[in-house]
């Protein structure tokens, strides 16, 4: 009897000890894959118009400032209009400084001047590197009688390495929205 139950006991021993060897889970990366955008232009009641993409919400409010939402994203690019009456110089310097605000935290900025001759739009296309809370800005102007700047905020805490996609995939739009975007006559 005795026996049996030893038996028993190693038997039940055996099979509770039993599992399937503990294996390291792979590195995995994740995929965030966005459609290829389509744009439509944006007749804005505003002294400018753009193309913008399509998968977006555009608000435009009283004063002419823009919100352009991505809901997918958890983004959105403000545009804030101002009219050039000899302040060109406070409103290049304004500009210039909102982006240097974030120095703090960003590992570099990179400036990239835009200009088309053709349709009067000169500005700056700046690249925040890092964790800033913004990693795109831009001001474009006429300058005799139009200023824009913008800015694209995530609705989230800086992490570059996280928004690197949806970030790129948005630094893209701006660049179109620079390159389409014409004042009214």
């Amino acid at each position: 009897m005795l026996k049996r139950k030893v038996l028993f006991l190693f038997g039940l021993v055996l099979l509770a000890s039993c599992k399937d060897d503990v294996m390291p889970k792979p590195f995995a990366h994740l995929r965030l894959d966005y459609e290829e955008a389509i744009y439509m232009g944006f007749d804005s009641p505003c002294p400018f118009v753009f193309d913008y993409n399509t998968e977006t919400n555009v608000k435009v409010k009283q004063d002419c400032n823009v919100t352009i939402t991505y809901p997918r994203m958890k983004a959105s690019v403000f545009l804030t209009y101002m009219p050039v009456s000899s302040n060109l110089e406070t409103l290049l310097r304004d500009a210039q400084k909102l982006t240097y605000e974030h120095v703090i935290k960003a590992d570099d900025i990179v400036e990239l001047p835009f200009i088309n001759t053709k349709d009067k739009v000169y500005g700056m296309f700046y690249q925040v590197g890092g964790n800033a809370a913004t990693n795109t800005q831009f001001y474009l102007t006429d300058s005799l009688n139009h200023f824009v700047t913008g800015s694209v905020y995530f609705y989230t805490k800086p992490n570059f390495d996280s928004i690197m996609p949806a970030a790129s995939y948005i630094k893209d739009d701006v660049q179109t929205l620079m390159e389409t975007l014409r004042w009214k006559k």
